[in-house]
């Protein structure tokens, strides 16, 4: 008996859902045994972390809090992941969106009306993000360099920049020392609606539905589609495939962008340490387990900030390291990445032929 891995010639509808459930319950398996090896009952601490994240409105607007960056920043990457772009960049694009959305609050905010302040805000976050982006963009198109390594080397740079602004140039002379910039006038915050939740979530379901009525619905989304199955395909039809691949990137980037604007506008009402928390590279995750889905990305995101809000009471009710929320997000990764072969490939078994036996005399 031998076994293939066929291509599938269309997607499996059941598989899109079923192997995304498998893959969760196996990565709940996994996770359930590293609890069991620390001792602790996995029923029970499941329990803490779904109480700690759904279980009051407190904990609820902690994980829309965790859930809002990871819907923006999820689903530029899953434009990207569309086109077999691999942008691992969203963490550093998130940033300097927050970076961009600082400068103009703090320093062009006497020369914007009040009415167009925070517009403005969000506006250039999302530009910074789309030009941080755009670099690899370019060096992808037009020298073909892997932008993989590009992307990913680009968030240290990122990163480390936004460090020496808060605490060097930019740092606060009020802030009694503490890392930090001078705080936003009132008009460049994001109003809030429950806790410290605020209404980026409008803007990421929002995105959401446009994005996918843009892949499902218009020229343009189909252009892409080709693109991502087959590059030399979509040149013969007259694609122009540099072109749409810079422009998706653009957009993939802006979205970072406006998480990262929406961080420092909805949240710390500064540029402060704690803008990079690694939602770019969780965002990740929220794009495979939503099969690159537009619709199931607010879903997933939601779920993923729940393990992360939850791992903070596993910390305080069951006595782990809170980084166990981040294990679980692993553990949850590779089921993920494993069954995503099973929507683009079937099994197909094949049994071996017995050779036929030489009969005597035959030449």
């Amino acid at each position: 008996m031998k076994i293939l891995f066929e291509k599938r010639k269309s997607t499996s509808v059941p598989a899109l859902f079923l192997v995304p459930l498998f893959s969760f319950m196996v990565s709940l398996m996994l996770t359930g045994l590293v609890l069991i090896i620390f001792g602790t009952n996995p029923f029970s601490t499941f329990s803490a972390m779904a109480k700690g994240a759904f279980g009051s409105s407190n904990g609820f607007s902690e994980t829309l809090v965790k859930a809002i960056p990871l819907m923006l920043t999820g689903l530029g990457v899953a434009i990207a992941f569309r086109l077999k772009f691999w942008n691992i960049g969203a963490e550093g694009q998130l940033t300097l969106g927050g970076v961009a959305a600082a400068w103009v609050a703090l320093f062009l905010s006497p020369s914007i009306p009040s009415a167009l302040l925070l517009p403005a805000v969000l506006l250039v976050g999302c530009l910074a993000g789309a030009l941080w982006a755009g670099i690899p963009a370019f060096l992808k198109t037009r020298l073909k360099v892997d932008e993989t390594l590009v992307t990913l080397m680009l968030n240290y740079v990122a990163v480390l920049f936004s460090e020496y602004l808060y605490y060097g140039p930019w740092r606060d002379p009020k802030g009694y020392g503490f890392p930090g910039s001078a705080p936003f006038p009132d008009e460049a915050w994001l109003p809030r609606i429950m806790g410290r939740a605020h209404i980026g979530i409008y803007f990421a379901v929002v995105a959401a539905l446009i994005l996918w009525v843009v892949f499902k619905r218009t020229r343009w989304g189909f252009e892409l589609s080709i693109i991502g199955a087959s590059q030399k395909a979509a040149r013969y039809q007259g694609i122009a495939v540099e072109r749409n691949i810079f422009l998706a990137i653009l957009l993939s980037g802006a979205l970072s962008g406006l998480a990262g604007a929406s961080e420092v506008t909805g949240i710390s009402h500064r540029l402060q340490q704690g803008l990079s928390l690694g939602y770019g590279y969780t965002a990740i995750i929220v794009a495979w387990m939503s099969q690159l889905n537009p619709l199931a990305i607010p879903f997933v995101s939601l779920l993923l900030a729940g393990i992360l809000t939850g791992g903070d009471q596993v910390q305080l009710m069951m006595g782990l390291p809170s980084a166990m929320g981040i294990v679980m997000q692993g553990l949850i990764l590779f089921p993920m990445l494993a069954g995503s072969l099973f929507t683009e490939y079937r099994i197909k078994f094949i049994r071996k032929q017995p050779k036929a036996a030489c009969v005597e005399g035959e030449a």
